[in-house]
């Protein structure tokens, strides 16, 4: 009997992966990768940097898939934030291991050492990135692939970028670029705040602006078009970071992220709908929600909701607040939802004054994640979110030009 069940859960096993794979609309460049036989990198020592969420689409592992090919030499790997089996928490320190898989060394690439330096160059001949990024500035894992860049060309080595799919689609442009004094880990680039492009797209624009620049070569996906979000690829979303756990929160990332550098309410870190909502003790849900949904704001829909967070802001504490519903995501300005929240929590609450109550320290960060300082001078005279919303839409449509030459996909 038992032998009989594990036949059927075997043959259940190959069609359930039959259809998975039927549904995937989408190639990523691993996989037209192995169709060319990984003939860039065929003869060369390979270094990987990449996280669980380079896989195929049957789920396999970008780096059991190069290491168990027999024309790659793969050598070393190398991880982003989280590391590269992705178990560790946000901004925590990355150590050098060894792959308990492979037995090939592990380097960080975050917390010491962010960019990778002769000595972990020397044993390599390319360098590979697939690593699954959600289309957001301050998400780290482009400014991992900035340095890796950087490496390549001060140490004479080749970069290939396995390319993947923006889950915000590649139209989603959003925020001003970063400006001189606020260049950090989290606006790594003078790129807006959504930027529109996949990481590929990403590399060869920023490779054509460099003083020096790499030996870059992108495998392009097949199958992902500009107007593609997550749920229309077909790929299965792999945890990106902790707080990440479905490609619909690369969504909310945006909407909510800006403001939770200050600690000073929860935008649902901590409890299970993490950037999709924002609370805190002295609001009320009803009254919150009735004055945002009076603004009218194209796309979205917002919900009072009470709820109590398990860890971070709030641990333990019954709060009230707004679960943010995107309901037509072609026409939400997503960066822009969480100024608005503010902007009603303020004329609600003024008592709750955001920029005199919160930690002073977060203000660096702040500034760090918008770019410029000019946001937080403008929106913090009246909390008017009209008030800053020229300066952080004032970089899009040119950046729009001016990216649209590196597109490699329609």
């Amino acid at each position: 009997m038992r032998k009989q069940h594990f036949i059927v859960a075997v043959i259940l096993l190959i069609f359930g992966s039959m259809a998975m794979a039927q549904d995937v609309k989408v190639k990523t460049g691993i996989e037209v990768l192995r169709e060319r036989n990984f003939d860039v990198l065929q003869g060369k020592r390979v270094g990987l940097c990449t996280n669980p969420t380079g896989v195929d689409r049957h789920l396999v592992s970008t780096i059991d898939i190069l290491w168990e090919a027999d024309n790659v030499n793969l050598v070393a790997l190398y991880g982003p934030e989280h590391g590269v089996r992705g178990n560790i928490y946000a901004g925590d320190h990355v150590d050098n291991e060894v792959d308990a898989r492979t037995g090939l060394k592990m380097y960080s690439l975050y917390g010491k050492t962010s960019k990778p330096t002769q000595e972990m160059m020397d044993e390599i001949d390319v360098m590979v990135y697939d690593i699954q990024d959600i289309g957001c500035r301050s998400y780290t894992y482009i400014s991992t692939m900035g340095n890796l860049m950087e490496a390549c060309q001060a140490y004479g080595k080749e970069l290939v970028v396995l390319d993947r799919p923006n889950p915000l689609g590649g139209n989603k442009i959003e925020g001003c670029l970063v400006e001189d004094g606020f260049v950090s880990f989290v606006s790594r680039f003078a790129i807006p705040y959504l930027y529109g492009q996949t990481p590929g797209e990403l590399a060869l624009h920023l490779n054509a602006q460099a003083e020096n620049p790499c030996k870059l070569t992108v495998v392009e996906m097949q199958g992902w078009t500009r107007d593609m979000t997550w749920d229309e690829t077909g790929l299965e979303w792999i945890v990106a970071s902790p707080h990440v756990p479905h490609g619909r929160t690369a969504i909310y990332y945006p909407v909510t992220g800006i403001f939770g550098e200050f600690y000073y309410i929860n935008i649902g870190v901590g409890y299970t709908m993490p950037f999709e909502v924002m609370g805190a003790p002295w609001v009320n849900a009803d009254s919150l929600a009735n004055a945002l949904n009076a603004l009218e704001l194209p796309g979205v829909v917002f919900r009072g909701l009470h709820y109590k967070p398990y860890y971070s802001v709030f641990k333990g504490e019954n709060i009230q607040g707004v679960q943010v519903h995107i309901t037509d995501y072609e026409k939400a300005a997503l960066s822009e939802i969480q100024f608005y929240v503010v902007q009603e929590m303020m004329r609600l609450w003024p008592d709750k004054d955001w920029f005199k109550l919160c930690d002073q320290k977060r203000f660096g960060m702040f500034n760090k994640v918008c770019g410029t300082d000019q946001i937080k001078e403008l929106f913090g005279q009246r909390y008017r979110w009209e008030d800053a919303k020229a300066y952080w839409d004032k970089d899009v449509e040119k950046y729009r030009e001016a990216s649209s030459k590196y597109y490699l996909y329609d």
